[in-house]
């Protein structure tokens, strides 16, 4: 019942879009307006012209403040002619539009362009004059911004919204289904597959393949519907939902209920309903094959709390809802990629299932490894609420305990056989890895995966990371690129979140490296740190159309933002080289 429901959701979805399709756009989102300058003498007015809509040459006004600007004759590109109802023949304008303004500053360091434009729809509908403006920094005198054609025409999400508005339906869909198995290998998803594991492990050797199988499903399809609805909901309110549940509270709730099912995996208790309850659930279990509902749900709590990271696809599903308000195809867009992501939660599920030993000593075994397991995703839960020092305690515990059952210590039987001798190995290797860990806490050390570090070159390592200067509102932001304009300087903003996986790959494996960090010498490094998700948090992101870490914005020399070189999720350093190389100088 539950799938068929999910499913019943999802072809509604798809019908929605087909309908919204027959309303036109307002003009502000059929007509996206944008300006700068390119050096001192000339503006560049450009619009995004939305598919199966035009502008006329022919109503173009341009004016600017304040009154002692004066503006040249604007050079318009060639047009289309075509025979227009209205207005007789007359040259159209589709797709990218830009428009070169001479301009007379005076001693004006900034400028407000308003433009005036008209145009329609091509199933008959024209809009008023829209009237649009957008505030200009002028360079620094012998500075020029770089040529139109020096920086993408967008950054990827950017490109991404831009496929979900000019594709398909079922194209946008199937795109989307790809991105979410690409997204299935980052560290943002790993943290399910344990969850599911359980899941199928604690249903015991009974479980059969199609068994499996619908228990991953349910799982998934509960993950999907979450994503969906985040999607939806993060494009209207400007910020993921998820986002507001990184908190000690949330993420200390969600651990417990980790540790509450590894305990009734070690055989401390049985979890069961009460015994009324769970005969008239088990009666029903039998004829609709088990309770999927709550399995369901486990997906839906995964996907909200375990998993809040934004990589390109996600940002670039949200600024379309954001943008265009088509919640239909942005939100059956998340779901198409949150199945694409469950699609080998799906196989692991099945595999978990084949993987069972038949009823005896190995099962146990397998559901204490299981247990273990899930404790180590409720200590990795709580990671960004607790101290360092306390992290690599609980790790010290999950290796030294069960490297000490794995009869790590313990002489082994004379005739004991191969099997034996290799777990015992393995036990041994985790007692030593866990006591590794609990001198790096004695000695000082903060780093988990590098626990003596301490003995080794600490100021060396210290030194490896960027350092940033952190912004904490957004007139605090605009004071400091103020700054930097005064001197000429360019700008890096980077949102970061201690809940955020990819933020702590960015700064682990991409600012650490010495070229990247030579690349930015002499740009001030700003960093708001959003993990608090408050108002002022919110404010940053909405201000720059983010939805959440990781963001990077790189700002010019004039402290305006550079087109379309935003960064959004994590770019190894080659990537991010490669990024900033495309940066003026």
């Amino acid at each position: 019942m539950l799938i068929r429901l999910l499913l019943a959701l999802l072809l509604t979805l798809a019908a929605l879009p087909l309908r919204a399709a027959d309303e036109p756009l307002e003009a502000e989102q059929a007509y996206v307006f944008s300006a700068r300058a390119l050096d001192n003498h000339t503006l560049e007015a450009r619009w995004q012209i939305a598919d199966g809509y035009y502008l006329y040459r022919q109503k173009f006004r341009f004016s600017a403040e304040p009154a002692s600007v004066k503006l040249g004759t604007p050079e318009f590109p060639a047009g289309h002619v075509k025979d227009d109802e209205f207005f007789g023949r007359v040259e159209t304008y589709r797709g990218d539009l830009r428009i070169r303004i001479p301009v007379n500053a005076g001693d004006a360091r900034s400028i407000t362009l308003k433009a005036i434009s008209q145009g329609c729809w091509d199933q008959g509908i024209c809009f008023p004059p829209t009237r649009q403006q957008a505030t200009i920094a002028l360079p620094a005198e012998g500075a020029a911004a770089p040529p139109a054609d020096s920086v993408p025409s967008s950054d990827e999400s950017s490109r991404i919204a831009k496929l979900l508005r000019h594709s398909g339906f079922w194209l946008s869909i199937a795109t989307f289904f790809g991105f979410g198995l690409l997204l299935s290998l980052t560290p943002c998803v790993l943290p399910m597959v344990p969850i599911l594991s359980g899941i199928i492990v604690n249903h015991g050797r009974a479980v059969t393949h199609a068994r499996a199988f619908t228990l991953s499903l349910a799982y998934v399809l509960g993950m999907a519907v979450t994503y969906a609805a985040i999607g939806v909901g993060a494009g209207y309110s400007g910020t993921l939902l998820s986002n507001l549940l990184q908190n000690a509270w949330a993420l200390g709730a969600f651990a417990l209920l980790f540790v509450v099912l590894s305990l009734s995996m070690f055989g401390f208790y049985e979890l069961q309903l009460p015994s009324a309850i769970e005969s008239r659930l088990s009666e029903r279990a039998n004829r609709q094959g088990g309770s999927l509902g709550a399995i369901a749900v486990m997906g839906a709590l995964s996907a909200l709390i375990v998993s809040p990271c934004v990589a390109a696809p996600l940002a670039g599903a949200l600024l379309y809802i954001a943008q265009t308000k088509n919640a239909a195809l942005g939100g059956a867009a998340l779901f198409s990629l949150a199945l694409g992501m469950g699609a080998p939660l799906i196989a692991v599920g099945v595999f978990s299932r084949a993987l069972l030993p038949k009823t005896g000593p190995w099962m146990e075994a397998v559901k204490k490894f299981f247990g273990v397991i899930m404790l180590a995703v409720a200590l990795w839960l709580v990671s960004p609420v607790i101290p360092v020092w306390a992290q690599m305690l609980g790790w010290a515990a999950l290796l030294i305990v069960p490297g000490i059952f794995m009869r790590a210590i313990d002489p082994l039987p004379e005739h004991a056989t191969g099997w034996n001798r290799f777990w015992k190995g393995v036990g041994l290797l985790m007692l030593l890895g866990g006591i590794a860990m609990m001198a790096g806490v004695l000695g000082g050390a903060r780093d988990p995966l590098r626990p003596l570090g301490f003995l080794g070159a600490t100021e060396a390592a210290q030194s490896s990371t960027l350092a940033f200067t952190r912004v904490k509102t957004t007139a605090d932001l605009d004071a400091r690129l103020s700054e930097a304009a005064v001197k000429g300087q360019p700008a890096m903003l980077d949102f970061y979140a201690d809940w955020c996986t990819s933020c702590k790959e960015l700064e682990k494996y991409t600012f650490s490296d010495p070229k990247v960090q030579a690349r930015l010498a002499g740009t001030l490094l700003l960093q708001a740190d959003v993990t608090a998700s408050n108002d002022n948090d919110i404010a940053l992101l909405k201000r720059f159309n983010l939805f959440g870490p990781p963001g990077i914005i790189f700002f010019g020399r004039n402290g305006k933002e550079i087109e379309g070189t935003r960064v959004i999720g994590y770019q190894p350093a080659d990537q991010f080289l490669a990024t900033l190389d495309r940066l003026p100088r």
